[in-house]
């Protein structure tokens, strides 16, 4: 049935399902008093950082970024746009491409939601070496600053 002789929960991918599912409950508890969804927040977040480091990311960008796929990333950018907090301008260079274009609000609740976030993942990563996690789940992930 399993090559794990105790059953699925010796599955690293099974674990890593449930821990992903419970981490997720809590980042919407954390959020749901700013009125972001996750994704929304992690959308934000992700415009907001790259457009202090650079000039404005275009949406594509601030997708790859967040590691979103493009039909979700306009949405979810469209909805932000609707709340106020960022704005879509044309790309002069590319009829296609919009520039992601954080507002003052967007920019205030980024960083409140950087807070809750990451108070919330203190809380919930108290219990484990989260370096040694990171690193892990950076190779996991393939990916990297």
């Amino acid at each position: 049935m399993t090559r794990f002789p105790g059953g699925p929960s010796q599955s690293p991918g099974f674990l890593l399902w449930h821990t992903t599912m419970r981490w997720q409950r809590v980042m919407t508890a954390a959020l749901a008093p700013l009125d972001l969804t996750h994704a929304q927040f992690v959308l934000l977040a992700c415009a907001w950082w790259l457009g202090e480091r650079a000039d404005p990311p275009r949406q594509s960008q601030v997708g790859a970024q967040a590691g979103t796929d493009p039909k979700m990333t306009s949405d979810v950018v469209a909805r932000l746009e609707g709340k106020g907090l960022l704005r879509r301008a044309p790309d002069p260079a590319d009829a296609r491409a919009k520039f992601v274009l954080v507002t003052p609000a967007g920019a205030a609740l980024a960083a409140r939601g950087i807070e809750v976030v990451e108070a919330a993942d203190a809380s919930f990563f108290a219990d484990v070496d989260a370096p040694a996690l990171g690193v892990t789940l950076s190779a996991l992930a393939r990916i990297s600053d």
